[in-house]
């Protein structure tokens, strides 16, 4: 993450709403989970089951609409977990081949 000059953290690339169903690997676990958004460098997911994730930690997603994502663990808060990417991986054109076939911006859901 970048800081500007008022020392406030800025992201290194924009974030895009996203849902899609995925299965995080770590360390031989797996669980199901959902890109919740998504840049070149990194995602955030809502896991399906609680997992203890150590911040560092390698981890790879699965997912038919993205492929095959390697990254590590940024953090992890209540059930979801900040992903960035390997950068020696192919992930940066694997999420840029994704906006540009299949992502659609999607449109918030009505509360009452």
């Amino acid at each position: 993450m970048a800081v500007n000059n008022l020392n406030m953290k800025v992201r290194s690339a924009p974030r895009r709403k996203a849902r899609i169903p995925g299965t995080l690997k770590y360390y031989g676990q797996s669980v199901n989970a959902r890109v919740v958004d998504i840049s070149a460098t990194g995602l955030a997911l809502d896991l399906g089951a609680p997992l203890n994730a150590s911040i560092g930690s390698p981890v790879r997603i699965d997912s038919e609409e993205l492929g095959v994502l390697e990254g590590m663990v940024k953090w992890s808060h209540n059930g979801r977990l900040g992903i960035q990417f390997r950068p020696n991986t192919n992930a940066a054109a694997q999420v840029a081949a994704y906006f540009r076939f299949f992502h659609q911006d999607i449109q918030p859901v009505l509360k009452r």
